[in-house]
């Protein structure tokens, strides 16, 4: 199977109860979107619904940070590609673009640290090796792409601290 840099792996439509009193996306949809592109995202490297029922094990987002970087409207569908930058035994590290589909602009960026989570204990356990060889064989692909400008930015104001 071939495998995509980055993966395209979910779109979606921007819905009316999505609109804010500035005429554009509020930003808890970004992150709804986000959301549904991770779950994408896992389901593409094995940790399905059924997977986690069965298994009593899950992902938990430990750290997100979204960049905005042009407005999406009502109707608009965007698409959602995703870069895994690294991942070990407990953790995986991914980043997502989203694109207006038909204008293709980058409208926002999120990137994300993934926990495996061992449902039963709630603590953090390790991948089963199944996943852990299928997000080896995506990091050998994405290895080859640039890294993300907007990965690892600090927010600030460039001003010294009072």
């Amino acid at each position: 199977m071939e495998i995509e840099a980055p993966l395209l792996l979910h779109s979606e439509t921007v819905q009316a109860e999505w609109i804010d009193y500035n005429g554009h996306m509020n930003l808890a949809y970004y992150v709804l979107i986000f959301d549904h592109a991770t779950d994408a995202f896992l389901d593409y490297i094995g940790i399905t619904k059924q997977f986690r029922e069965s298994n009593q094990s899950s992902t938990f987002a430990a750290e997100i940070h979204v960049n905005y970087e042009r407005e999406v409207s009502l109707g608009d569908e965007v698409c959602i590609k995703t870069q895994l930058l690294g991942f070990d035994r407990k953790r995986i590290h991914f980043f997502h673009f989203m694109h207006h589909k038909s204008e293709g602009f980058l409208a926002a960026t999120n990137e994300v640290i993934s926990l495996y989570m061992d449902m039963k204990e709630r603590r953090v356990g390790i991948m089963p090796k199944s996943f852990r060889k299928k997000l080896e064989d995506i990091q050998a692909i994405h290895n080859l792409l640039a890294p993300p400008e907007q990965m690892g930015r600090v927010m600030g104001l460039n001003s010294p601290p009072r």
